[in-house]
Protein backbone atom coordinates (compact mmCIF):
# COMPACT_ATOMS: atom_id res chain seq x y z
CA UNK A 1 0.00 0.00 0.00
CA UNK A 2 1.39 3.34 -1.15
CA UNK A 3 1.25 6.30 1.06
CA UNK A 4 0.04 9.88 -0.49
CA UNK A 5 0.53 13.40 0.77
CA UNK A 6 -2.28 15.64 -0.29
CA UNK A 7 -2.38 19.71 0.60
CA UNK A 8 -5.68 20.19 2.14
CA UNK A 9 -7.34 23.68 3.40
CA UNK A 10 -7.12 23.24 7.44
CA UNK A 11 -10.72 23.85 7.73
CA UNK A 12 -11.25 21.64 5.30
CA UNK A 13 -9.49 18.56 6.49
CA UNK A 14 -10.83 19.63 10.63
CA UNK A 15 -14.61 19.52 8.92
CA UNK A 16 -13.76 15.93 7.45
CA UNK A 17 -11.97 14.33 10.64
CA UNK A 18 -15.26 15.89 12.35
CA UNK A 19 -16.94 13.87 9.93
CA UNK A 20 -14.89 10.36 10.16
CA UNK A 21 -14.81 10.79 14.17
CA UNK A 22 -18.95 11.03 14.17
CA UNK A 23 -19.25 8.23 12.21
CA UNK A 24 -16.64 6.06 14.38
CA UNK A 25 -14.05 5.89 10.84
CA UNK A 26 -10.61 7.02 10.11
CA UNK A 27 -10.07 10.17 7.60
CA UNK A 28 -8.05 7.69 5.52
CA UNK A 29 -10.86 5.23 5.28
CA UNK A 30 -13.03 7.28 4.24
CA UNK A 31 -10.80 8.38 1.12
CA UNK A 32 -10.01 5.04 0.41
CA UNK A 33 -13.13 4.23 0.29
CA UNK A 34 -14.20 6.87 -1.77
CA UNK A 35 -11.36 6.27 -4.34
CA UNK A 36 -12.49 2.58 -4.89
CA UNK A 37 -16.04 4.03 -5.42
CA UNK A 38 -15.04 6.11 -8.46
CA UNK A 39 -13.74 3.08 -10.27
CA UNK A 40 -16.68 0.71 -8.92
CA UNK A 41 -18.68 3.73 -10.75
CA UNK A 42 -17.11 3.58 -13.91
CA UNK A 43 -16.91 -0.19 -14.33
CA UNK A 44 -20.55 -0.47 -13.85
CA UNK A 45 -21.63 2.31 -15.90
CA UNK A 46 -19.67 0.39 -18.51
CA UNK A 47 -21.11 -2.90 -18.08
CA UNK A 48 -24.15 -1.53 -18.15
CA UNK A 49 -23.48 0.40 -21.77
CA UNK A 50 -22.14 -3.06 -23.06
CA UNK A 51 -25.35 -5.05 -21.54
CA UNK A 52 -27.89 -2.11 -23.61
CA UNK A 53 -25.37 -2.20 -26.76
CA UNK A 54 -25.57 -6.02 -26.59
CA UNK A 55 -29.66 -5.76 -25.82
CA UNK A 56 -30.22 -3.22 -28.90
CA UNK A 57 -28.19 -5.24 -31.16
CA UNK A 58 -30.28 -8.13 -30.63
CA UNK A 59 -33.56 -7.37 -30.23
CA UNK A 60 -36.65 -8.38 -32.54
CA UNK A 61 -38.95 -5.39 -32.38
CA UNK A 62 -38.59 -3.16 -35.17
CA UNK A 63 -40.66 0.32 -35.63
CA UNK A 64 -39.96 0.56 -39.14
CA UNK A 65 -39.19 3.00 -41.52
CA UNK A 66 -42.10 5.39 -41.34
CA UNK A 67 -42.09 5.49 -37.35
CA UNK A 68 -41.43 8.96 -36.25
CA UNK A 69 -41.38 9.54 -32.28
CA UNK A 70 -44.37 11.75 -31.85
CA UNK A 71 -44.51 13.27 -27.88
CA UNK A 72 -47.52 14.90 -27.66
CA UNK A 73 -49.26 12.16 -29.10
CA UNK A 74 -47.61 9.55 -26.21
CA UNK A 75 -48.68 11.60 -23.09
CA UNK A 76 -51.72 13.27 -24.95
CA UNK A 77 -54.20 11.35 -22.60
CA UNK A 78 -51.47 12.23 -19.48
CA UNK A 79 -51.80 16.02 -20.16
CA UNK A 80 -55.85 16.28 -20.06
CA UNK A 81 -57.18 17.18 -16.45
CA UNK A 82 -59.35 15.47 -14.17
CA UNK A 83 -62.22 17.03 -15.01
CA UNK A 84 -62.05 16.75 -18.76
CA UNK A 85 -61.39 12.64 -18.28
CA UNK A 86 -64.74 11.67 -16.33
CA UNK A 87 -63.15 7.74 -15.98
CA UNK A 88 -60.64 9.22 -14.06
CA UNK A 89 -62.72 11.23 -11.69
CA UNK A 90 -62.95 8.47 -9.04
CA UNK A 91 -66.58 8.99 -8.17
CA UNK A 92 -67.87 5.77 -9.77
CA UNK A 93 -68.90 7.85 -13.00
CA UNK A 94 -68.31 7.04 -16.28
Amino acid sequence: MKNVTLAIEDEVLDRARAYAVKRGTTLNAIVRQHLESLGENEERLAQAMRELRAMSETTVARLGPDYRFDREGIYAERMLPRHERPDLRGDGET
